[in-house]
């Protein structure tokens, strides 16, 4: 008997049965590949602003190690803190196994902090270091970065030494170094430390000193042209040696000071910065730069990142597992001089 509904014979019931057992161990089949799939061990990396050379640095590291290690996804808050909130929450939201965090308010850490800890999402902060109540808030934070101090006093020794062999950089014979500093951002361990070690350490080398004038350049290069311009028009000649916080700012100084006649002819003005970033590099061999000191960007990025792959996977850092000595929950990556 034909079924002219569907145009064919009807299905018997052994047939309808063989079917539907079928159908079944296709479905538990796929239920059981789906759940015992692992889902793939992710990094979240939350970068303050890409424009900044010496981080770009870091984070080029850091993609370069995870393309055989743990992968990455690395986010430009623009210098913005709540959309760095923003994408802190997107990572959390989607089960990241980890984060790295380069803060954009370092005062804002504890926020990030508090959020990781409720999601239990361990943290790794490098270059802009959370207050130290803050990471005491939690088991599963860290910090990577280098003692600003230390950065402070070196660039001091590189002009203490340029302005004690060279007589001809008094300019006006007073026996006064005569110094401006272009400052990072305000309230950055590492503007307020740099500067204040920098200072203290020409002091002590027995040189006596004026301070014509400080301005924050913000990290950025074009902030450092104005305002190394500023200064410029304000004191002009009586300017005889730059610091600026880092490379970039102190590049933007020597464009300004170029302006001004400086470098060609004969004309010099020491500038020494912080970082040693490829451009600050090039401006050494240039002999535009005085000196810089070495911010290591490939093993901040290294260390960071071999910590965060180990809390993603639930280990617990230590000195041995990760490749560098760790004071506590802090590892620091030591400066060096380049002149």
């Amino acid at each position: 008997m034909i079924d002219n509904r569907r145009g064919r014979y009807p299905a018997s019931p052994f047939f309808r049965m063989k079917r539907s057992l079928i159908f079944l161990f296709i479905f538990i089949s796929t239920m059981l590949f789906a759940g015992g799939a692992e889902e793939e061990t992710r990094i979240g990396v939350a970068i303050y602003d890409f424009d900044d050379s010496f981080i770009t640095e870091v984070r080029n590291v850091i993609t370069e190690l995870s393309a055989e290690g743990i992968p990455v996804t690395v986010c430009d808050a623009e210098g913005k803190q709540q959309k760095q909130n923003s994408e802190i929450e997107d990572f959390i939201d989607k089960g990241y196994d980890a984060i790295i965090v380069n803060s954009v308010d370092r005062t804002a850490s504890g926020v990030i902090i508090e959020k990781c800890r409720r999601s239990d999402v361990p943290l790794v902060f490098f270059n802009r270091e959370p207050v130290r109540e803050d990471m005491a808030r939690w088991e599963k934070v860290y910090y990577v970065g280098s003692h600003a101090e230390d950065a402070g006093t070196i660039a001091a020794d590189i002009l203490a030494e340029y302005w004690l062999s060279h007589p001809s950089a008094d300019k006006n014979g007073d026996g006064i170094l005569q110094f401006v500093i272009i400052k990072g951002e305000t309230g950055h361990q590492d503007t307020e430390l740099r500067t204040e070690y920098f200072i203290e350490t020409l002091l002590s080398a027995g040189i006596p000193l004026e301070k014509l004038h400080e301005s924050s350049g913000e990290w950025k290069k074009d902030k450092g042209y104005d305002v190394m311009l500023d200064f410029l028009n304000r004191s002009g000649e009586q300017i005889e040696a730059v610091f600026a916080n880092n490379d970039d700012m102190a590049l933007g100084a020597i464009e300004a000071l170029k302006e001004y006649g400086y470098f060609q002819d004969g004309a010099f003005m020491p500038v020494v910065g912080v970082d040693g970033t490829p451009q600050g590099r090039k401006a050494l061999e240039d002999g535009t730069l005085l000196g810089t000191v070495y911010n290591d960007a490939y093993n901040q990025a290294r260390a960071a990142y071999n910590i965060a792959c180990i809390l993603a996977e639930d280990g617990n850092p230590d000195s041995s597992s990760i490749g560098y000595e760790m004071d506590g929950k802090y590892v620091w990556i030591p400066h060096r001089r380049m002149q």
